[in-house]
């Protein structure tokens, strides 16, 4: 079944071929004709080139959409259909501090409204207001003040993870046991779940839905999306559970108010002193729990695959890391000033971020009709960033594909290039907390292990290493 999503989108392409496309195509002519639209091609009726878009990110090259595009049109802006919407791509540093500067002034967040179905309080509000509540939330839990408290936890539970699930095999495939470490995390640190049979009990539905969210939005059996629904119904039944007995919990004092994101999205009134209904809740926690997973799983994966590769990026890791552990005490964890002097470290995952980004890159929806070097976007049109199109850029990176940490050293990339986290008002409020999590790990892993990849030319998603365990430094 997996390629089953791929044969309804067919079928549904015949139908909008003999009801929809003449009406579609004369009205597209009549507008096109009249304003001065970005070059580029838009694809097939109603479904553009969407099939195209989704295929390349699956093969794991999703910079060879934008780049065959760039270099047919224009390496700064050009027009295409995705998602069944006119789109405009900005494909420069200058595109992304436009559109990150005119965050709900010309543009906002959009997502398709199929996304609706797995996220339902969608439906009673705008996706602009949405994430405008879910970010008045956030700062107080993501910033870095308030992060500090956390580093202990981050420390003792990445090395709890190396001792339960690395320890002991020969051979490990590193994005699974990624994804259970940091999903753990988020469910210690999000909802304050220690069990890790209560996390496990999480972890299968979610991943069907990490897995499923970007899929084409066909919702009929067998399909990825409609996997993605039902898992997602699964889990909220789940956290509505949890959030019974927490209100239960704080009504008694049995439960801070400030212990974990849940409890504090229950506290906290709007600026009218209304409460967060559970839905909203509810899925605010499902997107904070994406979010806390799947990308900096996908990073951790990355930068163990680069340290195999590179040996001398490893060793100066490796370095770094002994001398921190040395200047602690027997037993003494790891505390927010020794996350400081992990500089080169983080250099390391930062250009392992910049060649293989978690998130390649997202949508905005334009406010009002607006002009960008001379080209008209209409209003309605959606917008789309990538980091793609400048992370391998030669002009904003030489020797693009050649792994230098040195890229991050002083005031690092120019601005508006290194856009892991997106950027403006929307930039990633996690990126604090993917530090911490990604650097914790960093600090016990070249410690604990040399590796080398089993199969040299197997994809990132499916690095298997073969451990080599090392005398650990307290």
């Amino acid at each position: 079944l997996k390629n089953m999503e791929f044969l309804f989108l067919y079928m549904f392409l015949l139908v909008i071929l003999f009801v929809f496309l003449p009406l579609k195509l004369f009205t597209y002519k009549q507008k096109s004709q009249s304003i001065n639209l970005p070059l580029g091609k838009t694809g097939w009726p109603i479904i553009g080139e969407s099939l195209d878009f989704v295929s390349a990110r699956r093969k794991g090259t999703p910079e060879k959409f934008i780049n065959d595009r760039m270099r047919a049109f224009s390496p700064e802006i050009f027009k295409t259909s995705l998602l069944g919407e006119p789109t405009a791509v900005f494909c420069n540093p200058a595109g992304n501090k436009f559109l990150f500067s005119n965050e709900n002034k010309l543009v906002h967040s959009w997502w398709p409204s199929t996304i609706n179905k797995i996220f339902p309080s969608g439906q009673h509000s705008s996706s602009k207001e949405e994430a405008k509540k879910l970010r008045r939330m956030l700062p107080g839990f993501f910033k870095p003040e308030s992060l500090q408290r956390y580093v202990h936890i981050m420390d003792l539970m990445a090395k709890e993870h190396l001792e339960t699930s690395w320890d002991n095999n020969k051979e490990v495939v590193v994005l699974p046991l990624a994804k259970n470490l940091t999903f753990s995390l988020a469910c210690k640190l999000f909802l304050s779940i220690n069990d890790p049979v209560h996390v496990a009990k999480f972890l299968e539905p979610f991943s069907k839905l990490a897995h499923g969210i970007m899929s084409i939005p066909i919702d009929l059996p067998g399909t990825d999306f409609n996997t993605a629904i039902k898992a997602s119904n699964t889990i909220r039944k789940e956290i509505l559970s949890i959030m019974k007995q927490r209100k239960v919990d704080l009504a008694e004092k049995k439960a801070s108010p400030t212990q974990d994101i849940l409890s504090y999205m229950l506290v906290t009134t709007n600026e009218d002193g209304e409460y967060m209904d559970d839905l909203g809740i509810i899925d605010k926690i499902l997107a904070l729990l994406i979010g806390g997973h799947d990308t900096v799983s996908s990073a951790i994966t990355s930068i163990v695959k680069y340290l195999a590769e590179l040996p001398h990026v490893y060793n100066e890791v490796l370095r770094e890391q002994t001398e921190i552990a040395n200047s602690k005490k027997a037993g003494e964890l790891l505390n927010w000033e020794d996350i400081q002097k992990m500089k080169y470290s983080w250099n390391v995952a930062c250009e392992a971020l910049r060649l293989d980004p978690p998130v390649q890159g997202s949508f905005r929806e334009a406010l009002t009709d607006f002009t960008y070097l001379g080209f008209s976007i209409p209003k309605g049109w959606k917008l789309y960033w990538t980091n793609s199109s400048t992370h391998k850029n030669p002009d904003y990176f030489p020797d693009p594909q050649k792994f230098d940490p040195s890229r991050f050293e002083g005031n690092g990339p120019a601005p508006y290039t290194f856009v892991p986290f997106g950027g403006g008002p929307r930039m990633c409020p996690g990126k604090e907390y993917a530090r911490l999590e990604i650097l914790a790990f960093m600090h016990h892993v070249v410690r604990k292990y040399k590796w080398k990849k089993v199969y040299p030319k197997i994809s990132t998603k499916e690095l298997q290493v073969r451990l080599h365990p090392q005398k650990m430094i307290t």
